[in-house]
């Protein structure tokens, strides 16, 4: 799998960011954000040979929840291929957390419930 998210991320790293998009947002979400926050994890993760700490597992399936909310409200001329590709990265990098996406809180500065530290 490693192989695969490589070969994305290199054809997702070679194209410039869709034009006329640098400061727009889709679904009520900064598409720069979504774009550089998953780059950044998938990037990661392919430097650490398919893993992530937990910090950036919540980075990317919060932004990966984003862009899933995104790529339905997308227009002709907003590059959609461009986004789908970036979500089918996020989607395969996502797979290798050992923890459930149920398991986070929705925002991923929400401390996580450890065990003996109940409210």
């Amino acid at each position: 799998m490693i192989a695969v998210v490589a070969a994305l991320y290199e054809a997702h790293a070679a194209l410039p960011f869709p034009p006329g998009l640098a400061g727009a947002d889709r679904a009520g979400f900064d598409l720069v954000l979504v774009d550089a926050d998953i780059a950044g994890c998938v990037h990661t993760w392919l430097g650490n040979g398919g893993t992530l700490d937990e910090w950036r597992y919540r980075i990317l399936h919060w932004r990966g929840s984003q862009l899933e909310q995104i790529l339905p409200v997308l227009r002709p001329d907003d590059s959609p291929t461009y986004w789908a590709k970036l979500f089918r990265m996020a989607e395969l990098v996502a797979v290798t957390d050992p923890r459930p996406k149920e398991s986070y809180p929705p925002e991923p500065w929400t401390p996580l419930p450890h065990p003996g530290n109940t409210p």
